[in-house]
């Protein structure tokens, strides 16, 4: 019996396919996010100068708001569905990268020492300094990516080069950066709404700004 190889396992996707219902969904949301702030400003724009009481909407902001973090959970859980190859491959490469990280941060701890004892916050462990290391090397190429996209570029590339990071699972930590980013000004869009709506629709568009960055990390491709 001939059995058909899962096309998935075979050849590595690029990012953009790699991630494209997350892309989807996160463009979703730009879309969303400006007309939510379009029913803000839209009814003013079109307003006579001399109207003073104008008739705005915040529905949108509020429903862009809660709608956001469950849109892009799902997005995340079908992409891991539509390549359950690329899933098992970026399983093993994070087990490979986090043991390095561990190994070097017990290597770090023997040469430095116990470090600054006798306060009131313990060292973190190996396994604790591999996981912050992961989160804070995606923060820092998030942060860099929105003044120079090369340059971050070139950081994911130098901070990977030892082997303790992958590539992709950076830039996955860039993604998980902005849209981290992206939903807190959008939560707080939310609660805005009903007492501020001009403050509400400025956070839709900042949230807007944030998941265009995570999508073009996400569409990313490096090595």
């Amino acid at each position: 019996m001939t059995t058909i190889p899962d096309p998935s396992s075979l050849v590595r996707p690029a990012r953009r396919r790699r991630h494209a219902r997350l892309i989807a969904a996160l463009a979703s949301l730009i879309g969303a996010c400006a007309e939510a702030a379009g029913e803000v400003y839209g009814p003013v724009a079109a307003a006579p100068p001399e109207q003073e009481a104008v008739g705005i909407s915040v529905l949108g902001c509020v429903r862009v708001a809660r709608s956001a973090p469950v849109l892009l959970d799902l997005a995340r859980d079908e992409d891991a569905a539509r390549w359950p190859g690329e899933v098992v491959r970026e399983d093993a490469a994070s087990r490979r990268t986090y043991a390095a990280r561990c190994a070097l941060a017990e290597a770090q701890d023997v040469l430095g020492g116990p470090g600054p004892g006798g306060g009131p916050v313990p060292v973190p462990t190996a396994e604790q300094s591999a996981a912050m290391e992961l989160v804070s090397a995606g923060d820092d190429v998030a942060a860099c990516w929105r003044d120079d996209p090369q340059e971050a570029a070139a950081l994911v590339l130098e901070l990977t080069a030892g082997g303790e990071l992958g590539v992709d699972e950076v830039l996955d930590a860039a993604v998980d950066a902005e849209v981290v980013c992206g939903l807190l000004v959008l939560d707080r869009a939310g609660t805005a709404a009903m007492s501020d709506p001009g403050t509400a629709a400025e956070r839709c568009l900042a949230a807007a700004a944030y998941f265009a960055r995570a999508v073009a990390l996400a569409s990313a491709d490096l090595d």
